[in-house]
């Protein structure tokens, strides 16, 4: 079997202290949760925090004129806490949507039809190992001796490596890393394929290497990523946990522990999680957490420092892409859209089929006003990835361009993959109340809504319950979650739209005035949608005074 050379301690103490060893990483999609490869040393960098302590980014950034937590970050910014609340606008449109999908799935047959098939694979196959052959696309075999290597999985050809490592495990069955691998492996291919059928195939990797070792932190650390991806974030901690008892230094389980302290809305736990695990295992898995959690307080500058050392610091094709996309996100959320071009710019140089990156770049782009490029290279992404996020994106670039019928379409296919999504384990509320709250069914968007709220209290589950209750015509009570969805600092302008919207309709046209004009100054082209009503309730707001 491999040794697992990425896992164990390191082994010069006190040469770790002065230079720290950077590690590489596949991240994922933000919405489905964070999958990492693991793969060999790096050239060697500083830890995040050393970098921390530099005056530029000792603290968060901070507001002007009135100090406002949305308008910059705040040391001990009011947490979320319990709360109630009440929130209408939409209509029934059960109907409509029940024709759009079937003018969908006619339009994408292919396309459906090929899920429904990796569906029945994930259902039906009887062996890990064998039953997924279709993994194997005409591409050679690498040999046993590099199937069982996790770097083989970050040479960019996941799917030989998946179908070297099936032909390892058929010649040595009882290798508990590989199949601890594999599972990994499993978890990267839905991840960057948008297929989750691979998850139970995962699951049941990692069920028999736990069988074959029970004390088997690499297989505990993929349960811990596997739960994570599927969003079940309290799993995701435990299995971290377990993992970590093992080995303190699996750069897998304390990256997930990260995650999933942050997905459920612990995030003073996760700032220190991600203090340990920057102690244990510095480099890129770790300092893009790092990152997160300072701008989830609204410190932008710490994080885009964080991000650009890890940049400067990553090699393989894989991290440069991964974390240059990651600062693409940031500058996009700030409203610079030059700089956020650039960073997709640079990310699909080293991965032109960089998901998140084309994503992106197609957001940007539209927010730009270059609206034919952003159809263009949404229309690539979902026609390979069809997720909820950017078929949402394309259908409001559709319907922004007058093209309903287009637009419709795409809100029906999230229906189709939170369908397959849920058949593989995902918890897809999330999803479900973001989309169907503006393009679906209002009621089951509240449903679901509250009960990722009930699952954790997050800024992203706050701002998805306040919209969803908006939405339904309770504002009361979706105010309330409003407030909480902007009390970290966090500097989102869709959040801000949703807190102004809600305050208008509850009478706070002062303060709702604020927030849709800290929206549209933070990032005027937040959404073709919401940016476009965002001004209009603005414009009515100042005829009213």
């Amino acid at each position: 079997m491999a040794p697992r050379t990425n896992d164990t301690p390191p082994e010069n103490e006190d040469r770790v202290a002065a230079v720290r060893r950077v590690r590489g990483v596949k991240r994922r999609d933000p919405s489905l949760s964070a999958p990492e490869q693991e793969i060999s040393a790096r050239p060697e960098a500083i830890s995040a925090r050393p970098a921390l302590e530099d005056k530029a980014l000792s603290g968060p950034e901070r507001g002007s004129g009135g100090g406002s937590p949305q308008d910059g970050g705040v040391e001990g910014a009011e947490p979320l806490e319990e709360g109630t609340g009440r929130g209408g606008r939409g209509e029934n449109t059960k109907p409509r949507i029940t024709a759009v999908r079937r003018a969908a799935a006619h339009r994408r047959a292919l396309h459906l039809a090929g899920c429904a098939a990796l569906l029945a694979v994930a259902l039906t196959a009887g062996s890990i190992a064998l039953g997924a052959a279709r993994d194997n696309t005409g591409q050679g075999i690498a040999p046993a001796s590099a199937a069982v290597s996790p770097g083989l999985l970050t040479t960019g050809d996941l799917d030989t490596g998946i179908a070297s490592l099936q032909s390892h495990l058929r010649d040595q069955p009882k290798d508990f890393s590989s199949w601890a691998t594999l599972g990994l492996a499993y978890i990267e291919q839905a991840r960057t394929k948008g297929d989750p059928s691979r998850y139970p195939q995962a699951d049941q990797a990692f069920k028999q290497s736990l069988a074959l070792k029970a004390d088997n932190d690499q297989a505990l650390a993929g349960r811990a990523a596997l739960a994570a991806a599927r969003h079940d974030f309290e799993d995701a901690l435990k299995y971290a946990d377990q993992a970590l008892d093992i080995n303190p230094y699996s750069e897998r389980a304390l990256c997930t522990r990260v995650d999933a302290l942050v997905e459920l809305g612990r995030y003073e736990e996760a700032s220190k999680a991600a203090d340990t695990a920057d102690d244990r295992r510095p480099g890129i898995p770790v300092f893009t957490r790092y990152a997160y959690v300072h701008e989830l307080r609204g410190d932008v500058r710490t994080a885009e420092r964080v991000l650009e050392q890890a940049l400067s610091s990553a090699s393989a094709p894989g991290d440069i892409a991964y974390v240059a996309a990651q600062l693409g996100q940031l500058a996009w959320n700030q409203g610079d859209y030059d700089t956020a071009l650039t960073h997709y710019a640079r990310a699909l140089g080293a991965d032109e089929n960089y998901v998140p990156a084309l994503e992106g770049r197609a957001r940007a782009q539209a927010a730009s006003g270059d609206k034919a490029g952003a159809l263009k290279g949404l229309k690539d992404v979902v026609a390979r990835y069809p997720l909820p996020g950017p078929l949402v994106e394309l259908g409001e670039l559709y319907e922004s361009t007058g093209d309903k019928v287009k637009a419709d379409d795409q809100y029906a296919l999230v229906d189709a993959w939170t369908a397959l999504a849920r058949a593989n384990g995902v918890n897809a509320d999330l999803d479900t109340a973001l989309a169907a709250a503006d393009h679906g069914d209002k009621a089951s968007a509240l449903r679901a809504a509250r009960a990722e709220w009930n699952r954790r209290r997050t800024v992203h589950t706050a701002d998805a319950l306040a919209w969803a209750l908006h939405v339904n015509g309770k504002d009361e009570e979706a105010l309330p979650y409003a407030r909480k969805a902007t009390a970290t600092g966090y500097r989102s302008a869709a959040f801000r739209y949703h807190r102004g919207v809600i305050e208008r309709a509850t009478g706070h046209d002062e303060e709702a005035r604020e927030h849709l004009s800290a929206a549209l100054k933070l990032n005027p082209g937040f959404s073709p949608l919401g940016a476009r009503e965002a001004r209009t309730a603005l414009k009515d707001l100042e005829a009213a005074k």
